[in-house]
């Protein structure tokens, strides 16, 4: 028996839920701010880079078919960040969740030996994020996808501490996904946006979860964090000072804040080596999962390429190629 190749970072994109919000004036304004956030140079590229990449992301034949090109057995399929939808009020917000819910389960029941699904939760009305999980697992899914925060919230924000129980009793698996940078139009240039905002975000989100206490009392948590966590593992030195040099750094967490690292899940999306190999000695190897954001061109198309020239030992390589994601996952061997 062998162990499936998991890709734990792949998308679906639902038009549906986008023909759903397009006529709120609330997606007008979210539209007009990610705009001034990416800039005009960056949204010419996107719109034809997602077009030419549509039958991938709704069409389970194809994304199949690009998987055996790849050789990934399984993919954790996640809707597109593009459908949180955090402007939203309460009953559209339910409307939207419930439709990511439903229609990535019915994506991935097209191929259940192979996909995998999470749902999404509405991180800006705290009070409904418990029901939105709950209903995300009753459609089979493993979890939920959330970004690095929510108007007004980080994910320290006491009011997300019912989903942190929730998600711990059940074992569902949360992806922090950023969509966006509060960095705004310092990075509207040169896809600044997502190149520098997409790392950055991951490691604010990431430390405002440490420095809080929340890995404390929720040590069971299954976080995997998006695009090898950012800048934060790489850069944990800085904290660990903090942490050591500070009161105020030390106040919410019990230990450093690199040993938090090893409680944590990180894909290997890094786009480079030496980064990968640094994840993997500062989280473990038990902790860095095959990552490729299918198929978007911030993505590798071939993910299983990546993973070599990180100079990993052979059962490191294995662990971070599907053993890990498919211990997460509960997955038998093929």
């Amino acid at each position: 028996m062998t162990t499936p190749t998991v890709d734990v970072h792949a998308h679906v994109l639902l038009p549906q839920i986008e023909a759903l919000v397009a006529d709120h004036a609330g997606y007008a304004r979210a539209k007009e701010l990610d705009a001034r956030r990416n800039g005009p140079a960056a949204l010419a590229v996107s719109g034809p880079m997602v077009r030419d990449r549509l039958p991938r992301l709704t069409d389970v034949t194809v994304r199949l078919a690009a998987m055996d090109a790849q050789g990934v057995d399984i993919q954790l399929v996640s809707p597109s960040p593009s459908h949180y939808h955090y402007w939203a009020d309460a009953p559209t917000a339910e409307k939207v969740y419930r439709l990511a819910n439903e229609a990535t389960a019915a994506h991935c029941a097209q191929a259940p030996d192979r996909l995998r699904g999470l749902g999404l939760v509405p991180l800006q009305h705290p009070g409904q994020i418990v029901t939105a999980l709950d209903h995300a697992l009753e459609q089979g899914l493993a979890g939920v996808e959330i970004s690095s925060h929510a108007p007004g919230r980080e994910l320290s924000d006491p009011a997300y501490q019912p989903l942190w129980s929730r998600a711990e009793e059940t074992g569902a698996i949360l992806f922090l996904h950023p969509f966006g940078c509060t960095l705004d139009e310092r990075l509207d240039q040169w896809y600044l946006s997502n190149t520098v905002g997409q790392p950055t975000e991951n490691a604010v989100a990431l430390s405002h979860l440490i420095f809080s206490g929340v890995l404390d009392r929720h040590p069971g948590l299954k976080i995997i964090a998006a695009h090898g966590g950012g800048y934060l593992p790489t850069h944990i030195g800085r904290s660990d000072h903090a942490w050591r040099a500070r009161t105020d750094a030390s106040a919410g967490c019990a230990q450093p804040p690199s040993s938090y690292l090893r409680r944590l899940y990180f894909d290997s999306l890094v786009h480079d080596p030496r980064v990968l190999r640094a994840l993997v000695e500062a989280a473990g190897a038990d902790r860095v999962l095959l990552g490729s954001d299918f198929p978007f061109d911030m993505g590798s198309s071939d993910p299983l390429a990546d993973l070599p020239a990180a100079g990993l030992a052979e059962a490191d390589l294995d662990a971070v190629r599907g053993r890990n994601a498919a211990a997460l996952l509960h997955l038998s061997p093929a």
